[in-house]
C-alpha cells in the first residue's frame, strides 16, 4: 500500500541521512541515485542533511535543499567513525533540529528516534553462505554484523528491504520486527538499457567469432567464478564455440583460486579471460559486448549486475539460488551454481536455440523496466514521510 501524501497543512519534515559508513560499490550508488531523482518536497521534507566522508559527498549532486556535513573522523578509520555516530551526530541532529533519521548502511549506532534503516547484505543472515569463509576474519567480521544490523532492524523504526527474499531471510533469522517495513528494490542507470539484439544461430558462432558469454561480479566465495569457468570447459570441449569474459576486482583469498581454475581449462588463455575489477562507468560497455550473461551467485540482496544485464537486453544463465528467481522470473535459464555440469547445461540450452535466446532476452528486458531510481526515490521518501508523520502524531497525543 502506498502511503498517503502529506497535506499541505502539516509541519515540513528535516531528514538526516548517516552515510558515514558508506565508502564503496552500491550504497553509494544507491545514495546518489535515490537524491538525484527525489523531489523531497512532493513527500513534505524541507530540507535533507547527509553526513558522509568528502569523497561520497562529491558523488551527490548538489540541490537547493541538501546540506552535505563532514568532518575529520568521518575520514579515519571505522573506530573513530562509530565514536563520531555515538558521540557527536547526536548533537548535529539536534543543531540540524532532525526529524527523522535515515541510515541506510544498515547499522544504527547513535540514539536517535525515529530512525529508519535498511537491509543490505545477506551474507550475515545465512549460515550457509557464511560458512564458506571458514575460520577467517572475514567470518568473523559477517558474524558481527549479523549481531549489529540484526539489533538495528529491532529498534528502527521503520526498515527497509530491497527483496521480498531478503524480507523473508532477515525475519526468519531473527525473529518479526516491531517497526515498519517497506520492499523497495533498486533501480538501473539508464545508460544499461539495450534493446534486444539479433541473435545468431548455431551454425553463425566460428572459433574467430564464438558465442561471448560475459560474467560481471567481484570474485568471491559465494560467487562461484570457477564453476563458471569449468561449466564453460565443458562446453568448449563438446565443441562449441565460446568465449568467457570475467570481470571484477578480486579477493586476496579467491584470486588463487580463480586463476588455478583458469590454468586448468584453459592454459593456453584461449576462450577463458580475467579482466579484472572494471569502472562502474564503463561496465555497460561489458554487456554491451556479450551474447549471453551468466550470473552465478548464491548469495544476494538485491542483485545489482542481474537487473544491469536484464536492461542490457540479453537472454540470462542465471543461478536458480537468493532473490534471482524473483528478480528475472520466468526469463532465466536457470542453473545449480555450486554444480559446473548444470551450468554448463543450462548455457548450451540458450546457445543451441536462438529463439529461446531471443524470447528470454526480450522478456528479461521488459522486465527490467520495473527497476528505475525514479520508483525507488519516490517509495523511500514515501516510506520515510509515513515513519516521521506516525511518530509526529504519536509524540503529540
Amino acid at each position: 500500500m502506498v502511503p498517503t501524501r502529506p497535506h499541505s497543512s502539516q509541519s515540513p519534515i528535516r531528514l538526516g541521512i548517516d552515510a558515514s559508513n558508506l565508502r564503496i560499490g552500491g550504497g553509494i550508488t544507491h545514495l546518489v541515485e535515490l537524491l538525484r531523482e527525489s523531489n523531497p518536497a512532493e513527500h513534505g521534507f524541507e530540507r535533507i542533511f547527509v553526513w558522509a566522508s568528502a569523497a561520497t559527498l562529491a558523488r551527490v549532486e548538489d540541490r537547493p535543499w541538501i546540506e552535505k556535513r563532514t568532518s575529520a573522523a568521518l575520514e579515519a578509520s571505522l573506530p573513530r567513525r562509530v565514536a563520531w555516530q555515538r558521540l557527536v551526530l547526536p548533537q548535529e541532529l539536534r543543531t540540524a533540529k532532525v526529524d527523522l533519521l535515515f541510515a541506510p548502511g544498515g547499522s544504527i549506532v547513535v540514539k536517535f528516534k525515529p530512525v529508519v534503516t535498511m537491509s543490505r547484505n545477506m551474507l550475515p543472515f545465512e549460515w550457509i553462505e557464511l560458512r564458506r569463509f571458514g575460520f577467517s576474519r572475514t567470518a568473523l567480521k559477517l558474524a558481527l554484523l549479523r549481531w549489529n544490523q540484526g539489533s538495528s532492524f529491532k529498534r528502527a523504526d521503520g526498515t527497509i528491504f530491497l527483496t521480498r527474499y531478503a524480507f523473508d531471510a532477515v525475519t526468519k533469522a531473527i525473529g518479526s520486527l516491531k517497526g515498519r517495513t517497506a520492499i523497495v528494490p533498486h533501480g538501473v542507470d539508464t545508460r544499461f538499457r539495450m534493446p534486444p539484439r539479433r541473435q545468431r544461430t548455431a551454425a553463425d558462432l566460428t572459433a574467430p567469432d564464438p558465442l561471448r558469454v560475459v560474467y560481471v561480479s567481484t570474485v568471491d566465495e559465494y560467487k562461484h567464478q570457477w564453476n563458471v569457468v569449468e561449466a564453460i570447459g565443458r562446453l568448449h570441449t563438446d565443441g562449441l564455440p565460446i568465449r568467457l569474459d570475467l570481470y571484477g576486482s578480486a579477493r586476496p583469498s579467491t584470486l588463487p583460486r580463480l586463476t588455478e581454475a583458469i590454468k586448468r581449462v584453459d592454459g593456453e588463455g584461449r576462450f577463458v579471460r580475467f579482466w579484472g575489477a572494471v569502472d562502474y562507468s564503463e561496465i555497460h560497455q561489458c554487456y554491451a559486448a556479450a551474447d549471453v550473461c551468466v550470473f552465478a551467485s548464491s548469495c544476494e540482496n538485491m542483485p545489482n549486475i542481474l537487473i544491469e544485464s536484464m536492461a542490457a537486453g540479453l537472454p540470462i544463465a542465471c543461478s536458480d539460488r537468493g532473490p534471482m528467481p524473483e528478480v528475472l522470473g520466468d526469463a532465466g535459464s536457470y542453473f545449480d551454481p555450486e554444480d559446473p555440469v548444470s551450468i554448463a547445461d543450462a548455457v548450451r540450452q540458450l546457445a543451441l536455440a536462438p529463439q529461446l535466446r531471443a524470447d528470454r532476452a526480450l522478456a528479461a528486458f521488459e522486465a527490467s523496466s520495473q527497476f528505475s531510481w525514479s520508483r525507488c526515490a519516490r517509495e523511500t521518501f514515501d516510506f520515510l514521510s509515513m515513519v516521521a508523520r506516525e511518530h509526529q502524531s504519536s509524540s503529540a497525543k
